[in-house]
């Protein structure tokens, strides 16, 4: 067994963070998930940096808020010289693999103004945030050029699986008893069993692919971090037997929303509410059929962490191996009336997030949960800390988790959580007629209550402590004016200080602080700035030969 430190960082795709066992959910049992926690930290008041896939996950890689890292929509690339997980970790001596989803768009354009080839060594971590692509894999594979032909694809057409589109004939459509074919990405479709047999469905598919990279990187004797990325819950909301009967209509949580939400609401709100996702969702029929597919797919996840977990026991790795469990932003499945995950609620913008931590140090808060603010940005930074690598304060935005993991915090932790979302590509922004400029919505909440405000659109404001489903928006009642200047004041402050100086680290600013009281550093490199004569330089002189010989003497 090796006793090199490892991390194993996995996230699911649009999992809420009240859909598993440990969370309160009253029918879905998560028993393997739930062991995890019991031998970790659970966080329960995790935030995503934005609430759609590419740019949280582009949060997540760079350990850097939207706001800094620029890729602020799906399919706006990444842009060259971001620097990521895998960049860090590599400096290091730690060989970074991706196994499943990231959502990055590369920066061709980018890559050709530089001369990088795309096929080279530098060229394929700059087009996979910076991973090793053991297996990429979007998720999305519909028959047109959105995505074709991913190694999945290859692996049913050996099976003998053969269609002109496996992903979407077998493992995302359904079957009726006259060969009929039922579309999965049709909703209607969600209580019936995908075709594929469960073995081979997408889930137990990309845990083998995971626990394949694993032995290889052990057998060759190198440090890892293994990014396994699931594309599931997220739709197709469909399942293989036996997960899709699993659940019916009696398991399906009754809806958190309200009349008043629809009576006169925000105008970003009231956009994305009139989206077909949101009206559909908004009918029990459709939540009653799509919610218990939605709910095997995250049960079958959880199956496949149990395949997991005791692969690593097998080996021997939970000694040795900080693990992640968590998801990218959640999905509204009709509350609030909407669907999909794109405004702030908790249902979209707060994400399970579970940490274990093999060290000693860390055994007083096994089983514990904590409801500090965390950030998925707090990601990078932890797993620099634990794999020995040197804090960059200056390029990764957010804060390792190990204090808090290891009860050792001697810091205030922060104070306020944010996230950003960017609707130019929406039609909300039609809706509201306002320039691509202006469709930008930041949420910024304190634990107690929760601001979204942006351009041109008046502020939503929830009180958590007393509205914790978020059904009333308070951010017209003059009562609140107090705490929306407040909370106002802090997402300015924090606009102000973006990390854009990501090519030298403090040190290097404050490098000459101990000379400015003695003398004019700049002397040392014969930079005469203001000086009148040859005495006041002499007098410069003297002071700074009097601080070295000082130094020499220590």
């Amino acid at each position: 067994m090796s006793t090199a430190k490892n991390v194993l960082f996995i996230m699911c795709d649009q999992l809420r963070y009240d859909y598993l066992s440990c969370a309160g959910h009253p029918s879905l049992a998560t028993p393997n998930i739930d062991r995890l926690a019991a031998r970790g930290v659970r966080f329960s008041n995790c935030y995503v940096q934005s609430t759609v896939c590419g740019p949280s996950r582009m949060s997540a890689y760079t350990g850097r808020y939207m706001r800094s890292h620029g890729s602020t929509q799906n399919g706006i690339p990444l842009r060259v010289g971001e620097p990521t997980i895998g960049d860090h970790l590599r400096e290091i001596g730690v060989r970074s693999a991706l196994i499943g989803k990231t959502h990055m768009v590369a920066d061709q354009e980018g890559m050709q103004r530089l001369g990088i080839d795309p096929a080279s060594i530098i060229g394929v971590h700059v087009a996979q945030c910076g991973f090793e692509p053991y297996e990429r894999d979007d998720g999305l594979h519909p028959s047109t050029e959105y995505d074709p032909d991913p190694a999945y694809d290859r692996y049913l057409r050996d099976l003998g699986f053969d269609a002109d589109n496996p992903w979407e004939h077998f493992a995302n459509s359904s079957e009726g008893d006259d060969g009929e074919d039922f579309n999965g990405w049709l909703l209607t479709h969600a209580d019936k069993a995908a075709r594929i047999p469960e073995e081979h469905s997408e889930t137990p598919y990309m845990t083998r692919r995971a626990m394949r990279f694993i032995e290889e990187a052990e057998a060759k004797g190198e440090r890892w971090c293994a990014h396994l990325s699931y594309i599931k819950p997220h739709w197709p909301y469909i399942v293989p037997a036996p997960y899709h009967a699993l659940y019916g209509a009696a398991d399906v949580k009754p809806p958190v929303r309200s009349e008043a939400e629809r009576i006169d609401p925000h105008p970003v709100l009231a956009a994305f509410q009139a989206e077909r996702y949101s009206v559909n969702f908004s009918r029990d029929e459709v939540r009653e059929k799509v919610i218990p597919a939605y709910m095997g797919l995250i049960k079958q996840i959880d199956d496949q962490m149990g395949v997991l977990f005791d692969f690593l026991e097998r080996r021997g790795l939970f000694e040795n191996t900080l693990i992640v469990f968590t998801s990218d932003h959640g999905d509204y499945l009709g509350d609030h009336w909407l669907g999909e995950k794109y405004m702030f609620h908790d249902v979209s913008v707060k994400v399970p997030m579970i940490v274990y931590d093999p060290s000693p140090k860390a055994d007083a808060t096994r089983g514990t949960v904590r409801d500090e603010l965390v950030e998925m940005i707090d990601m990078a930074p932890t797993f620099l800390d634990f794999l020995g690598g040197e804090a960059r304060p200056h390029i990764l935005e957010g804060r390792s988790l190990l204090p808090l993991l290891r009860g050792s915090s001697d810091r205030p932790w922060r104070s306020f959580a944010v996230s950003e979302y960017d609707y130019a590509g929406d039609r909300a922004r039609l809706a509201l007629d306002l320039p691509v400029t202006d469709c930008r919505l930041f949420m910024i909440t304190d634990g107690h209550y929760k601001l979204v405000t942006g351009p041109q659109v008046p502020p939503m404001l929830f009180d958590l402590a007393s509205d914790p489903d978020e059904l009333t928006d308070r951010g017209r009642d003059p009562a609140m004016a107090g705490v929306i200047e407040r909370l106002e004041a802090a997402l300015t402050d924090w606009l102000q200080k973006p990390a854009n100086r990501i090519t030298v680290p403090d040190r290097w600013v404050t490098a000459a602080d101990e000379k400015f009281p003695r003398f004019d550093p700049l002397i040392e490199q014969g930079v005469l700035i203001g000086y009148w004569d040859e005495a006041e330089l002499a007098a410069q002189h003297a002071a700074r030969d009097a601080w070295l010989a000082e130094r020499r003497g220590q």
